[in-house]
C-alpha cells in the first residue's frame, strides 16, 4: 500500500500578508543545473565574467549562506518545489519519485489563482505531483554546440498571458550539468585558470575545467536574454525574480556529497520595491525553505504543513536571521555502492558523518563505465613515481580525501570553504562536535530517518516506482 501525505490547507498567520503588496507577484525562479556557487565571480570566483547574474544580484538581495539537502538534481529540486525535506517528500535518491500524494508548488499557487510553468529541465516525479505547465524555449544541446539557440517566444507568451492572472515561471536551464558541450572554452586561458583547492591540477582537469566555465559563460547570456524578455513583457515591477545555482559541479567533492561546496548554492532575489539594492545576508536557508517563502509573499501567509519555514522577514529586510541548521543528506545508490552521509551546518560549523566509514567511495560519473567527463584517470596517472613531484603528491591526497572518509568530519566553514582541514580530533572542539551531534541525531528521528537502512538498491528502486518501503510518520 502507498504511503499518503496529508497536507493541511494553508494556515494563515496574522500579519505575514500585510508586509506584501496587495496585487500577488509573478515569481520567476532561473535554476542552473550542477554550478558550484563560488566559481560565480559574485561568491569570489576567478576565472569567467558573468555580468547578467551580477546585475541581478546588484538589483537584489544575495544570499550567503544557501544550502539544499542533497547534492543530486532530483532530490534538490523536489526538495525545492515541495517544502520538505528528502526523507519526508520521498526523494531521497537520485532518479527517484516523490511519495504518493506529495504536493508542490503546482498545487499551492494554482490553489491562490496562478498559472504554473516550467521551460526546460524537469526531472521531477511523480507526474501527478508536478504538472507544471510545459513551457518550451529552454535548450539543452546534446552536441557541442558554441552558441545555443533560445527561443523565448513560448516564454515571452506565457508571461504576458493574462495580465491580471499572476504567474509562477520555472525557467531550469541544462548548463553546467556534464558533459560540457555548451559555451566556447577556446576563449579560457588554461594556463591562467586559478583550480579550485578540492580539484587536482593536471592539464586535462584544466581543459575539462574551461569546458565547464564556458557553460557558466553561457547560462550567464541566457539569464540575460531571460531577464530582457520579462522587461519587455511589462511585468518585471510585478515580479520577484529567484536565481540559484542547484549543488555542485561534476568535479570529485562537489556534486555527490554533503561538503559545503556541493550542498551550498547560489541564491540571489530581486524583488522591485521590497527588496533593498546590492544587499547581502548571512541568513542560513535552504531549499525548503523556498516554496513557504513564496507561498508568503503572495499574500496567503505562511502554511504549517512545510518543512521549512518562509524567510519572508529577511527579505523585506525585517530580520538578519532565519534558521540556526541546515540539514544535508546523500545516500550513494544508484550513483554507487552505498556509501550513507548525513550532515548539518550552522552558522560557523559543518559536521558530516559517513555511516560506512569503513567503505570506499565511488561514484560511476566520476570514475566508472558512466562517465561524461573525463579527468579521473588524469588524476590517477598523476600518482605514479615518474610525474611530478607537487602534482603526484597533491593528487594522492586529493584521492584519498575523496574515497576514503572517516565516520566523522568537522569544518570551519567560514575559513576553510573547500573543507581540506578535518578538525574532529581537536579537543577544544569536543563541545561543538557535541552539539552538533545531538541536533543531526534530533532532526533525522524527527523524520524517521533510518540511516544505512535507507541507502540500498531495494528502497532506491521502491521509491523509484512511487511504492517507499519506509512510509513517513511524523514523530
Amino acid at each position: 500500500m502507498r504511503a499518503i501525505i496529508f497536507l493541511s490547507a494553508l494556515t494563515l498567520i496574522p500579519g505575514v500578508s500585510s508586509t506584501v503588496q496587495d496585487r500577488p507577484p509573478n515569481f520567476l525562479l532561473i535554476i542552473a543545473d550542477d554550478v558550484t556557487y563560488n566559481d560565480l565571480p559574485l561568491y569570489g570566483g576567478p576565472n569567467i565574467e558573468t555580468p547578467n547574474i551580477d546585475r541581478l544580484a546588484a538589483q537584489g538581495l544575495t544570499f550567503d549562506r544557501a544550502y539544499l539537502s542533497i547534492a543530486m538534481c532530483n532530490p534538490c529540486r523536489t526538495e525545492l518545489y515541495t517544502g520538505l525535506y528528502p526523507f519526508r517528500n520521498g526523494s531521497s535518491w537520485n532518479h527517484s519519485a516523490a511519495r504518493d500524494g506529495t504536493r508542490s508548488v503546482v498545487h499551492y499557487l494554482s490553489a491562490l489563482g496562478y498559472r504554473v510553468g516550467l521551460s526546460g529541465k524537469k526531472h521531477v516525479s511523480p507526474a501527478e505531483s508536478f504538472r507544471f505547465e510545459n513551457v518550451p524555449g529552454v535548450p539543452n544541446p546534446r552536441e557541442v554546440t558554441p552558441d545555443p539557440e533560445f527561443d523565448t517566444g513560448a516564454i515571452e507568451e506565457f508571461m504576458s498571458r493574462e495580465p491580471g492572472q499572476p504567474f509562477l515561471l520555472v525557467t531550469a536551464f541544462h548548463e553546467a550539468h556534464a558533459p560540457w558541450t555548451a559555451g566556447h572554452p577556446e576563449r579560457i586561458n588554461l594556463e591562467k585558470l586559478v583550480l579550485p583547492a578540492n580539484i587536482a591540477d593536471t592539464p586535462r582537469t584544466r581543459e575539462q575545467f574551461a569546458m565547464y566555465l564556458a557553460e557558466i559563460v553561457t547560462w550567464d547570456w541566457e539569464v540575460g536574454k531571460l531577464l530582457n524578455v520579462l522587461h519587455e513583457s511589462g511585468r518585471a515591477d510585478d515580479t520577484i525574480v529567484i536565481l540559484t545555482s542547484e549543488q555542485g559541479s561534476a568535479f570529485p567533492g562537489n556534486k555527490w556529497t554533503n561538503w559545503n561546496t556541493g550542498v551550498h548554492t547560489a541564491l540571489v532575489i530581486r524583488w522591485p520595491g521590497k527588496v533593498g539594492a546590492g544587499v547581502r545576508t548571512d541568513a542560513l536557508v535552504q531549499y525548503a525553505d523556498v516554496l513557504p517563502t513564496l507561498v508568503a509573499a503572495s499574500g496567503a501567509g505562511q502554511g504549517t504543513q512545510f518543512d521549512g519555514k518562509s524567510f519572508l522577514p529577511v527579505l523585506l529586510g525585517q530580520a538578519s536571521k532565519h534558521r540556526d541548521y541546515v540539514y544535508l543528506m546523500h545516500n550513494n545508490v544508484p550513483e554507487g555502492p552505498p556509501f550513507p552521509i548525513r550532515a548539518i551546518v550552522n552558522d560557523r560549523w559543518h559536521y558530516i558523518r559517513n555511516l560506512l566509514p569503513e567503505r570506499l567511495y565511488f561514484e560511476k560519473h566520476m570514475m566508472g563505465g558512466f562517465r561524461s567527463n573525463w579527468f579521473w584517470e588524469s588524476w590517477l596517472a598523476a600518482t605514479g613515481p615518474w610525474t611530478d613531484t607537487s602534482i603526484n603528491r597533491r593528487a594522492v591526497e586529493l584521492i584519498n580525501r575523496f574515497m576514503r572518509r572517516p565516520a566523522e568530519q568537522l569544518y570551519n566553514v567560514a575559513d576553510d570553504p573547500y573543507q581540506m582541514r578535518n578538525l574532529i580530533g581537536d579537543l577544544e572542539l569536543s563541545g561543538v562536535r557535541d552539539q552538533m551531534d545531538a541536533e543531526l541525531g534530533r532532526w533525522m528521528q524527527s523524520q524517521g530517518d533510518p540511516g544505512v537502512a535507507l541507502d540500498t538498491e531495494a528502497q532506491w528502486s521502491a521509491a523509484r516506482n512511487g511504492k517507499h518501503l519506509i512510509p513517513y510518520r511524523k514523530q
